[in-house]
């Protein structure tokens, strides 16, 4: 049997917890790395998604002979970089005669292969490449809006595989509230057939509109390519339907003696018991107890001096 060790320093500790699974996912991390091969534009289209997420992103520079995720065994050595980094989602880089300038975007469960696609890069455009005023430049670690737009994503299986495993990629950690003010980027996917995709970078420009929602403008801030869809693979049954588990919601208690109404809201009913002021303590500095006491110490007194005029009365 496998002996289990437990962290004996509370910095590991913490480490473990952070790692551990948790109701709500905080934000993905994302693994960029590259194969045996690489060529030119291939390494600007990895080292320009680690600047898109460099707050959330893990970059390995080093070539991988060993990583080969479509094939059996060839997974083994990411595993252990996903385990190694605690990063969820990954992009790997290859290039080869047979498949130029390839991308496997990914998603791992549970440090193990969820599912993968392949997709190849064309007419890529850089940063560098497009001229606009930077003061509208996206500033690290913004929201983006993402926008897909073709038929294509609501009605073929490979393109909405795609679109999941991009919003998974790029829309960083959920939230509920967001300020509109602090938004100033937005990815827009568009299917330009059933197995090609222009992906695109854009800044959001925020105008006066004579509202109180301002008119917002899309002025391209870079990278641009054309994806090419060319293997995937989805994930089974068995392993879509473990990872989609949660936890269930525990029943509330009933709360006695509360009701609800539509106009009051919330009513209490709260019941006390009978009080028996007789045997109460009071506190001797009240003055109802001095007056008493005073009174008594009078009668007291009277009662004496009559007593002693009966006895010299007697006598």
């Amino acid at each position: 049997m496998m002996k289990i060790k437990t962290p004996k320093k509370g910095r590991i500790k913490r480490e473990l917890e952070k790692r551990a699974p948790k109701l709500v996912e905080t934000g993905r991390k994302t693994l960029i790395l590259q194969g045996t091969k690489t060529s030119g534009l291939l390494n600007s289209v990895l080292t320009e998604i680690y600047h898109l997420k460099k707050e959330s992103s893990v970059r390995y520079t080093r070539r991988n002979d060993n990583v080969r995720p479509f094939e059996s065994g060839g997974e083994t050595s990411l595993e252990f970089f996903s385990q190694k980094t605690d990063c969820s989602t990954f992009v790997f880089g290859s290039h080869s005669k047979k498949r130029p300038d390839n991308l496997i975007i990914g998603r791992m469960y549970d440090h193990h292969i969820y599912d993968l696609v392949e997709v190849g890069v064309e007419n890529f455009k850089s940063m560098k490449s497009f001229v606009y005023d930077k003061k509208l430049a996206p500033k690290m670690g913004s929201k983006p809006f993402i926008a897909f737009i073709g038929e294509g994503f609501e009605s073929v299986e490979e393109l909405k595989h795609l679109k999941e495993v991009l919003l998974e990629l790029f829309r960083g950690e959920v939230v509920e509230n967001l300020n509109l003010a602090g938004i100033d980027r937005a990815y827009v996917c568009t299917a330009l057939s059933s197995n090609r995709v222009l992906f695109t970078h854009c800044a959001l420009r925020l105008k006066k509109s004579g509202t109180i929602v301002p008119r917002m403008e899309l002025v391209e801030a870079g990278p641009s390519m054309d994806l090419v869809l060319r293997r995937h693979r989805f994930p089974n049954d068995g392993l879509r339907k473990e990872a989609m588990k949660t936890a269930a919601d525990k029943p509330k208690k009933k709360e006695k003696n509360v009701s609800r109404d539509a106009i009051q809201g919330k009513i209490g009913k709260v019941y006390i018991p009978d009080q028996q002021l007789g045997d109460m303590n009071l506190p001797n500095k009240a003055k109802g107890v001095k007056r008493e006491r005073r009174e008594a110490k009078m009668n007291k007194q009277a009662n004496g001096h009559a007593s002693k005029k009966q006895k010299a009365g007697s006598d």
